[in-house]
């Protein structure tokens, strides 16, 4: 008898609800034992619970982004300080492990699944079963003998194929609409892990699960998307009508009074997507008065060579756009990107105090050298002290929020494990033959 446990966390945990779907739909895996388990000590209360069962085994799943992957490594080694049994297969999947498959391994994890989850935990699962060699299941990687041994890369699927969360778990989350990104900036993991192409979810799935949620009370309704105003296009240009026929459509299923939450979290809005006619077809169906706006940064030079795909002046006309349509844009500022000299620095700051008095809000973070990503070798974003005090005293007049003085010290501790992963001997580095970005 198998039992699958989620080592289930708060960032991440929309990962999980979109296996359990998978698990959940599929005749072959739907009876199998689902358990959610926060922390070490409920993953540990989980096996042991599984485990009391005859023929018991126990496949333990973990996904997590990579400036938390020292936090779930150090979770890892105290679940199996604990429980050390051969019956017990821990897997780690998503974003940093498929960007890092090796130094994955290493730190603990037994297999490694590289690419979308979907059809892969499905074929675990059966092959764990059946009593298989995991090892051998399509995107699965090991280490054998000491080397690492992948076995291809999971298959990319069509969003319609599969539920957006675990519905019969009662595990919810946003509709994710879109996946992958043609935009490819070199300092995100999206396009290196979903494609640098788009894959849309179709207007009449996307409306059969908002009527479903209807159903079950639901009155907020989210979208996950990289990019909101790329929906149903497959180019940088947005295709309206499309936006318009899943934006229209959802409301009629939806009703007047319920929330339609649109570029905004989880998703963001292109600056050069913004104008009249995409803001007032926002306005007509959205709920949302705020919408966040990718920025990055105010300098030419760090934008081009970012490979962002637009220029600052982009994005304070789509600040103007935004106030001028009822908005208020909540602009995304990367702090500490590779190659910014002080004048680069000096054209974020300042153009971050004009949008401000425009009516904009800033959201800033620090930039991390996420593995997978042709920045992936770059120095820790560092902010100096002027740097500090400026964004300090935005903060304090309410006009900037975010978590950009943790994330310079999580870009900092990022860096160190991959020093101390080379003087280790461990090649550990992002394998980008395995990325398949095309």
């Amino acid at each position: 008898m198998l039992t699958v446990v989620w080592a289930y966390r708060r960032t991440g945990k929309f990962a999980f609800h979109v296996l359990t779907g998978a698990l959940e739909t599929d005749p072959r895996t739907a009876a199998v034992p689902i358990e959610f388990a926060n922390g070490v000590d409920a993953v540990v209360a989980a096996i042991t619970n599984a485990l009391a069962a005859p023929g018991a085994r126990v496949l333990v799943g973990w996904s997590f982004y990579s400036p938390d992957a020292i936090e779930m490594t150090a979770e890892l080694q105290a679940v199996k300080a604990r429980i050390d049994d051969a019956r017990v297969l821990h897997v780690c999947g998503g974003v940093h492990a498929s960007a890092e498959p090796e130094a994955t391994l290493r730190a603990g994890w037994d297999l490694v699944a590289i690419g979308e989850g979907e059809r892969l935990v499905r074929d675990l699962v059966l092959c764990v079963q059946h009593g298989g060699d995991a090892r051998a299941v399509p995107g699965v990687a090991a280490l054998v003998d000491g080397v690492l041994r992948k076995n291809g890369r999971a298959e990319r699927i069509a969003l319609d194929d599969f539920p957006p969360f675990g519905p019969a778990h009662g595990r919810y989350g946003p509709i994710e609409i879109t996946r992958g990104c043609i935009y490819a900036c070199r300092f995100c993991q999206t396009p290196y892990f979903a494609g640098a192409s788009f894959r849309h979810r179709s207007v009449a799935n996307v409306r059969e699960w908002a009527r479903w949620l209807v159903g079950r009370g639901f009155r907020d309704f989210r979208f996950l998307t990289p990019t909101s105003l790329s929906y149903g296009t497959f180019a940088p240009e947005p295709d309206l009508a499309a936006v318009e026929a899943l934006l229209a459509g959802v409301r009629e299923d939806i009703g007047p009074d319920r929330k339609l939450w649109f570029g905004t979290f989880p998703s963001e809005v292109r600056p050069e997507h913004c104008s009249d006619a995409s803001l007032r077809l926002l306005k007509r169906w959205v709920s949302n008065r705020a919408l966040i706006l990718g920025g990055q940064s105010g300098s030419d030079r760090v934008l081009a060579s970012s490979a962002r795909g637009h220029d600052s002046a982009c994005i304070e006309r789509a600040v103007a756009l935004c106030v001028e349509h009822g908005f208020v844009p909540h602009v995304d500022f990367l702090l500490g990107l590779p190659g910014e000299e002080p004048d680069d620095v000096e054209a974020t700051l300042a153009l971050m105090d004009r949008l401000v008095t425009k009516g904009a809000k800033v959201h800033g973070h620090t930039f991390l050298p996420l593995p997978g990503t042709p920045f992936r070798k770059a120095p820790a974003g560092a902010l100096s002290a002027e740097v500090r005090r400026r964004l300090r005293n935005l903060a304090s007049k309410g006009q900037l929020y975010g978590q950009w003085e943790q994330q310079e010290v999580t870009a900092q501790a990022m860096v160190e494990v991959r020093s101390r992963q080379r003087r280790g001997g461990d090649s550990g580095g992002s394998d980008s033959s395995a990325l398949n970005v095309r």
